[in-house]
């Protein structure tokens, strides 16, 4: 399974002008409290930014697990952390100490490559009785399901054949049976081999970390505006901004989507924020994605479709549709791929399990088993501050506009609302971000 060709730089920043001109252009702010808004924000300081809750950033050191990894951002119920390079730990300097951000994005798509791979070594039952070699064995990876990451490269499914082959697993010798049918014989111990069984548990974070970044590592001094921030979390796609100081080795503040919302909610009550609040999201120009550009899933598919669908849209979310009418049932995100990889009773048939099952299937924040958690949503007709409460309140990364009826029309995400209280002045991407954003969108 090729992963979608990472878009150059130029590409990139291409992407991020054409989104921010159509919102801009679908925006119905009166010019004056656009522009009053805009210049308000460039003049608040970064450093004014409540801290994260417990006052340190949580950080996770490169040669930690990807298993690891997934535990700290679930114990910490967080999306993303930065990782610390293990050979730069007595450098102040952020970029030889910082190899970067992971998330459940890149998680996902080492998740997603490495099952496919440890699929195609099962094929074979063993190298050693199929008679290929580890060049040939990554090349068969590579051929068959046409997988273009580190893994392959790598030649690791060699390890991984004898890693299944060690835990018992039964499969026939040849080639007469596709991964996929390899796949649904790991049945329980497909959690051992992705994540307890080697070479998949040694991979460790920074040999995922840049070849399945969706955003670059892009920091922010603590005397930079919010603008910039702001900027950086809705036109230039950043769902995470880390704060430095100069001379001190730490970050010392990483700032979310989420918290940018949390922070608008927090301001209500305020002249500014209750003018604009108060309008209803259609007046707006929200939802500024169409009926027909929302990327959904059907009850009845795989939940091994929803996920391939945010890795290939990189999306982190799609609504749970059923009928042809797509009538919301459900929402999957990125962060339910947390209960693939630490419950490790879902892989028994994770193959065969469809989204309906699995939403069932996972505890709720209530603690009730097999309650599925209903989306959030919302009417054309919703006021802004309505939509930001229940973003803040759920602590959730979007909502979806639904009809009468329930049909999806619409969805909102945390980097729309963003955008609707700022725009980009003349010349200030030159001026305040040219550099930084130019360099890291081109790595």
């Amino acid at each position: 399974m090729a992963r979608p060709q990472e878009m150059k730089g130029s590409e990139k920043l291409a992407s991020c002008d054409a989104y921010f001109e159509t919102i801009q252009s679908k925006k119905k702010l009166p010019p004056s409290v656009q522009e009053s808004l805009t210049s308000a924000f460039a003049r608040i300081p970064v450093s004014s930014f409540p801290q994260v809750p417990g006052g340190k950033v949580i950080e996770i050191e490169g040669d930690a697990s990807v298993a690891d990894a997934v535990k700290v951002l679930s114990e910490h119920n967080i999306m993303s952390a930065p990782v610390r390079n293990p050979d730069a730990k007595t450098s102040t300097n952020w970029r030889d100490r910082y190899l970067g951000i992971v998330d459940y994005s890149a998680i996902i798509l080492w998740v997603l490559e490495s099952a496919e791979l440890a699929a195609v070594a099962l094929l074979a039952g063993s190298a050693s009785a199929a008679g290929v070699g580890a060049g040939a064995v990554g090349a068969l990876g590579a051929l068959v399901l046409g997988v273009t990451g580190p893994a392959a490269v790598a030649g690791l499914t060699i390890a991984a054949v004898g890693a299944a082959a060690a835990g018992g697993v039964a499969a026939e010798k040849g080639a007469g049976r596709d991964a996929s049918t390899a796949a649904d014989n790991l049945g329980q111990d497909f959690y051992r081999v992705i994540l307890q069984e080697e070479p998949f548990k040694s991979t460790s974070v920074k040999s995922i970390i840049k070849s399945y970044r969706w955003a670059p590592f892009i920091p922010v001094a603590e005397d930079s505006s919010m603008l910039s921030v702001l900027l950086l979390l809705s036109k230039y796609r950043l769902r995470s901004v880390p704060v430095i100081e100069s001379g001190k080795p730490n970050i010392q503040n990483f700032i979310t989507q989420s918290a940018v919302i949390q922070g608008l909610e927090g301001c209500r009550g305020r002249d500014w924020f209750d003018c604009i609040s108060e309008i209803a999201i259609g007046e707006l120009g929200l939802p500024f994605m169409s009926r027909d550009e929302v990327i959904s899933v059907q009850s009845d598919e795989l939940i091994l479709e929803a996920f391939k669908r945010m890795r290939e849209n990189r999306i982190g979310g799609v609504p749970v549709v059923a009928g042809p009418k797509k009538k919301i049932v459900g929402n999957i995100s990125i962060r339910d791929i947390s209960h693939l990889l630490l419950k490790h009773q879902l892989f028994s048939n994770f193959r065969h399990l469809t989204v309906m099952d699995f939403m069932s299937t996972i505890i709720s924040r209530t603690q009730e088993p097999g309650k599925v958690i209903p989306p959030i949503t919302c009417k054309p007709v919703s006021t802004l501050g309505s939509v930001i409460h229940s973003l803040a309140s759920k602590s959730v990364h979007r909502i979806y506009v639904v009809s009468d009826e329930e049909e999806v029309v619409g969805v909102i995400t945390l980097r729309d609302v963003i955008s609707c209280f700022i725009h980009e002045p003349p010349n200030y991407f030159d001026d305040y971000l040219g550099f930084s954003v130019k360099e890291m969108l081109n790595e």
